[in-house]
């Protein structure tokens, strides 16, 4: 929920005659200055932005998030012998804010920046320098300056990232089943009990089980129990079953536009029932057109992240299992329908094919199908947790 908070940033902007969001601002330039500079990176803007940045470890990388912005042109490579910079890169961290990822060939920090009008653009510069020196000079500094010392945050007190891992069906809903009498209920419970354990044992991440045991639990009610957790993520572990028992492999889903726009109309409906909907903002108190553009960014945003996901799980089932699909699938899932949680509903394989039916009861598969959603999970989350959770330091 929290990649919805610079979104909500935008309510005020809703409240003009045409209900229109703000046009975005455009990253014109970027340029590497030569010389004595070399430590610079210099962004060119059609006007200011919201901005913050930081520098990131293992791998060494800058981070620059721009609100409301987007990218005119490609971004200009440094040069293949900068000392600092090695390559940029870019993409959207929602609906409308840009983030750029730079990645340095030397430990380095942020010695400082500076915004200024250059034309009819916006200059953003960052200066980054050695970190050892930047270090060194910061200590001087304070040895000069008595001080009390302040306590710090500890790292167990920093932001995780919450992931809410719901097995499939449960209780008197057993799921489908095999031709040995295999329970989707069961292999779907092994597989999210296993997930948990790993993402329990990452920096920075905690994982929440919408069921403990062989019970059921209303489907939306699964969607209630995430959004209590206060889930960044939702996942939702099933088997596939076909009439045709040769079908096989894993696929991944997200809502399709369809089965967003269902959902929509049924959060406008119960609005007055909603304290606490979007990432912290009601619907209670808006006017119903606000209420729908609130609603359909959100929407946006959340159907962005979810696709990014379930992309990144889709890619490490690679060494793992076929395919079903070799793109993500869209379907209109009860579980997949949070309007602020990114969720994605994975088929780990066909409980009614044999072969996938053995492996499906199988310890050794079961773990290889965790780590494959755990690695998509994590590599989505390397580059998109914020600054102030501990996976960031990473």
């Amino acid at each position: 929920m929290k990649h919805l908070f610079t979104i909500f940033c935008l309510c005020g902007l809703l409240f003009v005659p045409i209900l229109g969001v703000a046009k975005q601002i455009d990253v014109n330039t970027v340029d590497y200055p030569t010389g004595s500079q070399q430590g610079q990176i210099r962004f060119s803007l059609s006007q200011a932005a919201k901005h913050r940045q930081f520098i990131l470890d293992k791998p060494l990388r800058l981070v620059i998030d721009l609100s409301n912005t987007r990218l005119s042109q490609p971004l200009k490579q440094p040069a293949s012998n900068h000392p600092v910079f090695a390559k940029i890169r870019a993409g959207s961290k929602n609906a409308t804010d840009l983030r750029v990822i730079v990645d340095l060939k030397t430990a380095a920090a942020i010695k400082d920046l500076s915004v200024a009008a250059e034309s009819q653009n916006q200059q953003l510069l960052i200066h980054l320098a050695n970190k050892a020196a930047v270090n060194t000079a910061l200590v001087k500094s304070q040895n000069k300056i008595p001080k009390n010392p302040s306590p710090q945050p500890s790292a167990a007190k920093r932001k995780l990232i919450t992931v809410a891992i719901d097995a499939g069906h449960g209780g008197n809903d057993p799921g489908a089943k095999g031709n040995n009498g295999t329970q989707e209920k069961d292999v779907t419970f092994a597989i999210a009990k296993k997930l948990a354990a790993q993402i329990n044992a990452q920096t920075g991440m905690k994982a929440v089980l919408i069921r403990n045991a062989d019970y059921y639990v209303d489907l939306r009610n699964r969607m209630n129990i995430a959004r209590a957790a206060k889930a960044d993520l939702f996942v939702s572990i099933h088997a596939d079953a076909f009439k045709d028992v040769a079908v096989r492999g894993a696929s991944v889903y997200t809502l399709s536009r369809g089965g967003a726009s269902d959902e929509a109309a049924h959060w406008l409906a119960e609005k007055e029932n909603s304290a606490d909907l979007l990432g912290g903002v009601s619907l209670n108190d808006k006017e119903d057109d606000v209420a729908h553009v609130l609603l359909d960014l959100s929407q946006n945003a959340t159907h962005e992240a979810s696709f990014q996901v379930a992309n990144e799980v889709l890619k490490s089932f690679a060494d793992v299992s076929a395919l079903h699909k070799d793109h993500v699938q869209k379907a209109e899932f009860a579980v997949l329908k949070s309007p602020d949680i990114p969720s994605i509903l994975v088929e780990t394989a066909f409980i009614s094919n044999p072969l996938e039916e053995e492996n499906l009861i199988n310890e050794r598969y079961q773990s290889k199908m965790s780590d494959a959603i755990f690695k998509g999970i994590y590599n989505y989350f390397k580059y998109t947790a914020p600054a102030d959770n501990r996976m960031a330091e990473l």
